[in-house]
């Protein structure tokens, strides 16, 4: 069977039983934890991949990617089912399905507001509802400063992309002057 069909499945059974104990926030986080950690420690998939490493074990190390003693009793039982269905290799599809899913059903979506310097909370919320308004969801807001584009902003969701950014306008003024 397809990984991402496999992927899909456990993350909709976790998700339903996440809804089902209102938990679904907080699996949310620890699945999130779980994908950025696999991210962040390479190391970590090899490990997990890994044939002759003990159930045990597997088991501790996921358990500490996703929060150690304060994870979900719920995201515990989902690590322990994964590692005796022999599945932990698509632990990572999995809960990115589930973070997917979750952005889905709470219709959540994920932007990104890219400046030359630091911008004060006030427009960054301004930005954020922004966004909001014109999606009519709840946005998940990143903000990252980039020397790069000189000045101005590139705001990016969903699909969309607004770049007011210096650089930009800059390269676009270059190229006419070149034809």
């Amino acid at each position: 069977m397809d990984i991402g069909i496999i992927s899909v499945r456990y993350a909709r059974a976790l998700l339903k039983s996440a809804l089902d104990q209102s938990l679904e926030g907080r699996v949310y986080q620890e699945m999130q934890l779980l994908a950025k950690t696999f991210v962040e420690v390479p190391e970590l998939r090899h490990t997990i991949d890994n044939p002759m490493l003990a159930k045990d074990k597997k088991e501790m190390l996921l358990l500490t990617a996703i929060g150690g003693d304060t994870a979900s009793a719920l995201s515990k039982a989902f690590v322990q089912l994964v590692l005796r269905e022999d599945r932990e290799n698509m632990i990572l599809f999995m809960a990115n399905s589930y973070v997917s899913l979750y952005r889905q059903q709470k219709n959540i979506i994920r932007g990104k507001l890219t400046t030359a310097v630091a911008v004060a909370p006030a427009t960054e919320q301004k930005m954020r509802q922004m966004v909001e308004s014109n999606t009519k969801g709840t946005v998940e807001f990143e903000t990252e400063v980039n020397p790069d584009i000189i000045g101005g902003f590139i705001l990016e969701y969903d699909t969309y992309r607004m770049d007011a950014s210096v650089k930009s306008k800059l390269n676009s003024i270059l190229s006419t002057l070149r034809k």
